[in-house]
């Protein structure tokens, strides 16, 4: 691999250029497209996500409403929700109170109303997945012929993140909690990307130099939002690196609402 000189893949001088662009989008559709969001647990870390997303879609045009409710009655609201054909985009907002209904929960969500692309028959393409590969393309960087680390497996982040550089041929290692030689697959891949939510799991010995390092890991740690890597990744200049803040997460929003738009569209097409 060619040396380069360290940089610093910045998600947020990107989501600029895209939140204009979109914009311009809304501001073209016959109608003002609408994104509820549904949240059962009581967590100031997500209540953040849920404040960015409303300040994000008032920015763009997109009316965004935000339901706080008892688990016991999310399936009964997210009903009434799909049957409302003045809302576009239904999120259920993870994590649940109760986790062990997530499946049960998520795929109540009308598939064409998934922008989060959780349902089953989701039409949709997971947001983070989306953010990440637009993160990759803007600062040009190669993915044709490098060994790529996913790290972690989740709904949200890994597996569909895999699934979409897998569909285009590249060569992906999947890694989840079951993963004995993580640190070796690291230590070995030209490209890591770890999206688990554990904090301080991938370890600055691990990463090779001129490795390119993006975390999409969130977790809440004495009420601030955390990654996967170990502080002192972040000191390195002998890598590109996701900063601990404005990295992966600007874009995720705008792939979300991206989604948006594009449930939007498709309705107007359908019932205009």
């Amino acid at each position: 691999m060619a040396k380069f000189k360290p940089k610093i893949l910045n998600g947020s001088d990107l989501a600029g250029f895209i939140k204009a662009r979109q914009a311009r989008q809304v501001q073209q559709l016959p109608l003002t497209p609408r994104l509820c969001i549904v949240q059962t647990k009581e967590d100031p870390v997500i209540d953040t996500y849920v404040r960015l997303k409303q300040e994000y879609g008032q920015d763009i045009g997109i009316d965004v409403e935000h339901f706080m409710v008892d688990q016991s009655k999310v399936i009964n609201v997210i009903d009434e929700l799909n049957q409302n054909n003045d809302v576009h985009g239904i999120i259920v907002q993870l994590p649940l109170d109760d986790p062990i209904e997530t499946d049960t929960v998520v795929n109540t969500v009308d598939a064409n109303k998934d922008v989060d692309a959780l349902t089953q028959d989701t039409g949709f393409t997971s947001a983070t997945a989306t953010a990440i590969s637009w993160l990759l393309a803007g600062y040009n960087i190669e993915l044709r012929g490098q060994k790529i680390a996913v790290i972690g497996q989740g709904r949200l982040v890994g597996a569909p993140l895999s699934d979409l550089l897998e569909s285009s041929g590249l060569d992906v290692v999947r890694c989840d909690i079951s993963t004995n030689n993580l640190a070796e697959i690291v230590t070995s891949a030209d490209i890591v990307i770890s999206g688990t939510g554990q904090p301080e799991l991938i370890k600055n010995d691990w990463v090779t130099s001129e490795t390119v390092v993006v975390d999409a890991g969130t977790a809440g740690v004495n009420g601030a939002v955390v990654g996967d890597l170990e502080p002192a990744v972040y000191d390195r200049n002998d890598i590109k690196i996701t900063p601990k803040k404005g990295g992966v997460g600007p874009l995720t929003v705008c792939a979300l609402f991206e989604n948006v738009i594009d449930a939007t569209t498709v309705f107007t097409q359908e019932y205009l």
